[in-house]
């Protein structure tokens, strides 16, 4: 690359003449290299423009000053910073030939002549005089010295006139030259010629924002303290936006401390406003600002919606100017109809005062209020009431949701925070809202709460008429269900259900499907799997009747459920995948509690499957939904999460993932009945890997005298065979305390249970317990029969309970057997989750392959015992980073764990 520097003396007197607008800027300190958008425009350099757009802000500059920087040293680059000035086309060439001399000085004399003669209230053809120069251009460029010309800040020059002037340029770019722009809108070209003939590389705000890993080296680079949720906050609130965190840091350093900081990523605050103000608001026009602070208080908004809050009809074209101009605006579906403002963007127009002239925001809301209850969204047209502070409105259009809406939805997050907004008076003056309200609180597991709300509706009995007694009556029936299946009573669960089955009228098929699902999973937790399957299916067929896909979704996932129970885990992923398919037409700016359910299930099969990947990245999606309904599902993503963390020897982390668990149960007012045993048997089984027998000893014997005998509880509805998985664990604790005999009793007991029952998923889990066990005490021909027993029940395509057998004391063995084992499916995916005998290193010191010096830092930390949380914060690195480091590690030292790759590093010499 030619920097502009080590031109000769001429070249460099002609750029000093134009007052330094041909210095390249320096990057700003502590800029945070991009190699991946640099790389993008590398893939750029052979075609004619590279054009860069994002809102004010983002870092355009900064990524084009990075790209010259890192050009290959035979492009030269010239460097033009553009400004308002620069909008007379006449000025504009003037500049850019003048630049161009400096590398050519023998061009355009003539041409340049022609400009200084011209006069601006005349006339010009700028393209007659472009095409002439072009041609003399040519002359003087070579393919292999190439020549970069940057138009920085182009948004500030741009006028109609120029743009057909630019356009003409592009045309006619001759060989050797490539054009770079930066703007904050998109100029005004037809570029369709040149993307089809892939001559155009564009970037654009999605492009630009940091990444996460981008923004924590931004934050880390200025040795920001912030951990935990108030760092991954900050990074959230700023949406990527770079200067939003260079403003949050600056402020940092002004204060002298971060500890409250969190809130000052504010846009209506300090720095940020004025920059905004200054750089983005001021410069649009009035009427257009105006539409700013309007729309303001929607969190989406649409065209027609703007037109309804403003009683206007010029939404959609002001819209299209915003999105031509960069203006903050974030698209929320593919269509370009639903939007919304960038976080901090929406900050500082809602923290506006109030002006005579302004239409009040609550007469906003209400205007809105009135658009979504036209168009049939009546969550969000009694959020907008709320807001305008419109109580009894919200309360009628609350009355006007269906109870098999809510029973669908099952968003009871959403209910649960209008229920603080509305007075007690209002929710119980109407059986419906009584009705309504009390299934938002079963929903949520605040059973004494739904309890005591459903016992209002004996002010209104009787009924005026015999249907509207007996309807009442079942509702309440089929509510006392639900609350008794939360409560863990078996028998009353059975009764009230049953009972709300033959009563409710067919409308109310919602409350029927609940029904029908609650007996399934109780069903689940007894044994029954048949039963289970024959109320799943009434389940499915009544919602196919009625065309609710969200009940369709939530029978398939009751069927799921079941599936993998029998073992059938490749069918249970199979329903999973159809329900998911009967949500793909619905919006996703919309929350839904089953397709979050399917989400983390999906995940939960997958890590069956032995996809722990796959199946976290799985797990994470759903537990985001999941937590915005405010479902107990997130046990599910949270507990699966923390047993893989703990296979892989990060108790740590996996311990504060059921921390996290505990803690967003208390906070939801969860009762301990549904979450505490689940949470306590992960804890048992991280106890007994970490050999804290002591610990699970205790609490596997309080579970088991909770879930098993005479007088048992229902397990809870997310886990309901834990008392068998209570009764493994228990066979663990015993095989590690040298009780082989009591331990095989047990697993014997769970098998025979396990082939009465259809259970062939515990029979798999049992099974391969009992070889590890037989292996242990010398009994090989028995461990081999097993093994065969565990192979024919595995057939469903369960992969994870062989894990018992794919580690160090048992691998070899295993191979083995599946060597001689009959050819089939699960034989070739166990025998490719086993390392091959060559990445065993026999030879302690065998050649490996080199390790960075990053890898050769990261394995120091590993044997100095740091979790990867540790060397993240050590090494300032991702997370991400450390695992990819270590899993290099682990490949090149031909290993699988890291207590191995510590000694294999030692044998080799590469650690004391």
């Amino acid at each position: 690359m030619t920097d502009l520097s080590s031109l000769p003396d001429s070249a460099r007197a002609a750029i000093a003449v134009q007052d330094g607008r041909f210095y390249r800027p320096p990057l700003p300190d502590g800029h945070v290299v991009r190699p991946r958008l640099c790389e993008r425009l590398s893939a750029g350099l052979g075609g004619r423009l590279l054009l860069v757009s994002a809102p004010a802000g983002f870092g355009k500059s900064s990524l084009a000053v990075e790209f010259c920087q890192g050009l290959p040293s035979h492009w030269q680059s010239l460097w033009l910073g553009l400004s308002a000035r620069d909008n007379d086309p006449g000025r504009f060439l003037e500049r850019l030939l003048d630049g161009l001399q400096a590398f050519f000085p023998q061009l355009g004399g003539r041409a340049l002549g022609l400009l200084k003669m011209r006069q601006r209230h005349q006339p010009f053809a700028f393209e007659e005089w472009l095409d002439g120069l072009l041609d003399e251009l040519s002359a003087h460029l070579s393919p292999h010295k190439p020549l970069l010309l940057v138009l920085d800040d182009y948004h500030l020059a741009q006028s109609p006139v120029l743009d057909r002037c630019l356009q003409f340029f592009l045309n006619h770019l001759p060989d050797g030259l490539l054009v770079l722009v930066t703007s904050r809108q998109r100029p005004d070209w037809h570029l369709a010629r040149l993307r089809l003939s892939r001559q155009l590389l564009e970037l654009n705000e999605q492009d630009l924002r940091l990444t996460h890993n981008e923004a924590l080296t931004l934050l880390q680079h200025h040795s920001s303290s912030l951990r935990g949720e108030a760092l991954e906050n900050l990074i959230q609130r700023s949406e990527g936006w770079v200067a939003g965190l260079r403003f949050w840091l600056l402020a940092a350093s002004e204060a002298g401390t971060e500890g409250l900081l969190p809130q000052a990523l504010h846009g209506g605050e300090g720095l940020i406003r004025d920059y905004l103000l200054e750089e983005v608001i001021d410069c649009l026009p009035t009427e257009v600002q105006a539409f700013l602070y309007d729309t303001a208080p929607q969190d989406r908004f649409c065209s027609e919606l703007c037109d309804a809050v403003r009683e206007a009809h010029d939404s959609a074209e002001i819209l299209g100017f915003l999105a031509a101009h960069q203006v903050f605006l974030v698209p929320l579906d593919e269509h370009g109809h639903w939007y919304r403002y960038h976080h901090l963007f929406s900050d500082l127009l809602r923290s506006r005062p109030s002006a005579p002239a302004m239409v009040p925001a609550a007469t906003l809301h209400l205007r809105a209020c009135r658009w979504f209850n036209a168009q049939g969204l009546i969550d969000e047209a009694v959020e907008q009431a709320l807001r305008a502070g419109h109580l009894d409105v919200a309360a009628n259009l609350v009355q006007n949701l269906s109870e098999e809406q809510l029973l669908a939805e099952q968003n009871v997050g959403m209910l649960l925070r209008w229920k603080m907004d509305l007075p007690d008076s209002l929710l119980i003056s109407t059986p419906r809202l009584i009705v309504l309200y009390s299934w938002a609180l079963g929903l949520a597991c605040q059973l004494d709460a739904a309890e005591e709300l459903a016992a209002h509706l004996s002010r209104f009995l009787p009924a005026p008429s015999a249907t509207a007694q007996k309807s009442m009556l079942a509702q309440w029936l089929a509510l006392s269900g639900i609350v008794a299946r939360g409560r863990g009573d078996r028998e009353a669960t059975v009764r009230y259900c049953t009972e709300a089955l033959e009563s409710l009228p067919h409308k109310r098929y919602g409350q029927r499907l609940m029904c029908l699902s609650t007996l399934s999973n109780l069903a689940i937790a007894d044994g029954d799997l048949w039963r289970a399957r024959a109320l799943n299916r009434d389940s499915l067929e009544l919602a196919q009747r009625v065309g609710n896909p969200l009940f369709e979704a939530l029978a398939h996932y009751d069927r799921a459920r079941v599936l993998q129970a029998r073992g059938e885990i490749l069918r249970a992923l199979d329903e999973v995948h159809q329900g998911l398919q009967r949500l793909h037409k619905l919006s996703p700016q919309r929350l839904y509690a089953v397709r979050a359910r399917l989400i983390l299930y999906e995940g939960f099969l997958l890590t069956l499957r032995m996809q722990p990947q796959a199946g976290v990245a799985r797990l994470q999606a759903g537990l985001t939904e999941a937590r915005a309904c405010r479902d107990i599902s997130v046990l599910i993503g949270h507990c699966v999460i923390a047993r893989i963390e703990g296979y892989n020897g990060e108790f740590a982390r996996a311990f504060a993932e059921l921390a996290e668990a505990e803690r967003l149960m208390h906070i939801w007012d969860v009762p301990p009945i549904y979450y505490l045993a689940m949470i306590t048997l992960v804890k048992c089984e991280l106890w007994l890997a970490q050999g804290r027998t002591d610990l699970a000893e205790a609490w596997l014997t309080r579970l088991g005298q909770t879930y098993t005998g005479e007088r048992a509880a229902a397990p809870p509805e997310f886990h309901p065979q834990l008392p068998l998985h209570v009764e493994l664990q228990q066979a663990v604790l015993e095989s590690i305390r040298g009780q082989p005999m009591l331990a095989e009793g047990r697993l014997n007991a769970l098998l025979e249970h396990g082939q009465q029952t259809g259970r062939q998923m515990l029979s798999v889990m049992a099974l391969n317990q009992k070889v590890a066990l037989l292996l242990s005490v010398g009994r090989e021909p028995e461990a081999r029969r097993t093994l065969a027993q565990a192979f024919e029940a595995a057939a469903g395509g369960v992969l994870q309970p062989f894990e018992w057998l794919l580690g160090e004391a048992h691998r070899e063995w295993l191979r083995e057997q599946l060597l001689h084992a009959p050819s089939s499916t699960l034989r070739e995916h166990l025998l490719e989750r086993l390392p091959s005998t060559a990445a065993q290193p026999a030879d302690p010191l065998a050649p490996v392959e080199n390790l960075s010096s990053r890898e050769r830092a990261v394995l120091q930390l590993i044997a100095q015992g740091c979790s990867n949380q540790e060397i993240s914060e050590q090494l300032f690195i991702s997370l991400h980073t450390v695992k990819t480091h270590a899993s290099h590690i682990n490949s090149k030292l031909g290993v699988e764990r890291r207590t191995q790759a510590v000694a294999r590093a030692k044998a080799l010499g590469l650690l004391g």
